[in-house]
C-alpha cells in the first residue's frame, strides 16, 4: 500500500510537472526571426479576440494561456488602441506587456510654416491618420476652438507647424488638440512676454503673423514685412495683399486676376476691406509671431517682389511704382 502511494504521488508529481513544463512553452516565442511585424488593436476589441488574431498571425503559440495570464495579472483590461510593431521571436508575456503598455507605433508628419488648415489635413489623411474632411470639421468648430481657449471662430493659425510623430487611431479632436496645445508652448515661451507690449491683440497677432508668413519665405525679412503692415496699418491704410485674397477664393485655380482684387464679397479681399481680415489665413511658427511682437522700425508702406525670394521695399508710391515698373513690368515683356 505504501509503495502505490508512492507511486501515485510520483506519478502526480511527474504530471504537474509535465503540465508546467508544457504551460511555460506555450509562453515561449514562436520562432528566433527578430523580424517585426504590424498588429493593429482597434477600439472596443475584446482581450480573447486580440489573442486569437495574435495567435492566427504566428505572433503567439496560445491565444488561451495569453488570456489566461493576462487574466491572472489583471492586463486584460488594459489593452492599448493602436499600432504595435510586434516579433515572433518575443515571448508572450514580452507581447503582453507591450500591447498593455506602449510603445504604440507613431507616424511622423511634418506641417512646414506657414501651413494652411487644408494642407495639414491632407498630410494627415496622406498618412493614414485622419479623415481630410472630418479634420476640418473640427478646425471650423467653432465651440472646440473655445474649448481650447483659442480666442478665434476656429482653430486656422493655432495648428502649430512642426514634426509631430502621431499613432494612428487618435480621433480629428485629439490630432487638432496636440498641435493647439504645442501652438500654446510656444506662445508662452517666445511670444507672450513681448506680445504684452504690443498694440494688437493675440488674434491679431496671429492673424498678421499668418499673413506675414505666407508673403516672404526669406526669414530675415520678416520683421521689415512685419513693419510695413503695422506702419500701414498705423496709418488706416488698407494691407492690399494677395495671400489674403487667394485664401479667400474657394477653388483658386493659381491665377490672381483683377475680378479678384475688387470682389467685395470676399471678406479676406484686404484690397477692399479695412484692417486685418477675420481669421488667420495659414498657421505661422514662432519667427513669424515674433515678427510681429518685435518687428523692424521703418517707413516702409510698400514691397514688391524682385522674383528671387527677396523684396524691395518703398517708403512712398512713386518709390512703389518705380520698384514695381523694375521687377515686374518689365519681367512680363
Amino acid at each position: 500500500m505504501p509503495r502505490l502511494l508512492a507511486g501515485t504521488l510520483t506519478a502526480l508529481i511527474l504530471a504537474g510537472l509535465a503540465s508546467i513544463h508544457y504551460g511555460r512553452s506555450l509562453l515561449e516565442p514562436v520562432s528566433s526571426d527578430p523580424q517585426s511585424v504590424l498588429f493593429t488593436i482597434e477600439s472596443g476589441a475584446s482581450f480573447a479576440a486580440v489573442t486569437t488574431r495574435l495567435e492566427n498571425r504566428g505572433l503567439i503559440r496560445s491565444a488561451r494561456a495569453a488570456t489566461a495570464i493576462a487574466r491572472f495579472q489583471g492586463l486584460d483590461q488594459q489593452l492599448h488602441v493602436g499600432e504595435y510593431e510586434l516579433s515572433a521571436s518575443a515571448s508572450t508575456q514580452e507581447i503582453l506587456g507591450t500591447i498593455t503598455g506602449g510603445p504604440v507605433k507613431t507616424w511622423p508628419v511634418t506641417l512646414p510654416e506657414g501651413s494652411r488648415a487644408v494642407d495639414i489635413a491632407a498630410r494627415l489623411e496622406a498618412k493614414g491618420l485622419a479623415n481630410a474632411a472630418e479634420f476640418l470639421g473640427v478646425v471650423a468648430d467653432r465651440g472646440f476652438a473655445e474649448e481650447l481657449g483659442v480666442p478665434a471662430h476656429g482653430l486656422e493659425g493655432y495648428l502649430y507647424p512642426d514634426t509631430y510623430s502621431l499613432p494612428r487611431g487618435l480621433s480629428p479632436r485629439q490630432i487638432a488638440r496636440i498641435m493647439v496645445k504645442q501652438f500654446d508652448r510656444v506662445w508662452e515661451t517666445r511670444i507672450a512676454a513681448l506680445a504684452r507690449d504690443s498694440a494688437l491683440s493675440k488674434n491679431e497677432i496671429v492673424i498678421l503673423a499668418s499673413i506675414v508668413e505666407k508673403e516672404t519665405a526669406a526669414s530675415e525679412e520678416r520683421p521689415l514685412i512685419a513693419s510695413v503692415f503695422l506702419n500701414r496699418l498705423g496709418r488706416g491704410m488698407r494691407l492690399e495683399t494677395d495671400p489674403t485674397v487667394i485664401y479667400g477664393i474657394p477653388d483658386f485655380d493659381g491665377n490672381l486676376r483683377k475680378r479678384h482684387l475688387n470682389d467685395a464679397s470676399n471678406p479676406y479681399n484686404t484690397y477692399r476691406i479695412p484692417g486685418l481680415p477675420p481669421g488667420a489665413i495659414a498657421n505661422p511658427g514662432a519667427e513669424a509671431m515674433f515678427a510681429v511682437v518685435s518687428p523692424d522700425s521703418s517707413e516702409f508702406l510698400y514691397f514688391v517682389s524682385r522674383n528671387d525670394g527677396t523684396h524691395q521695399f518703398s517708403a512712398t508710391y512713386r518709390e512703389h511704382v518705380n520698384a514695381v515698373n523694375r521687377y515686374q513690368r518689365r519681367r512680363r515683356r
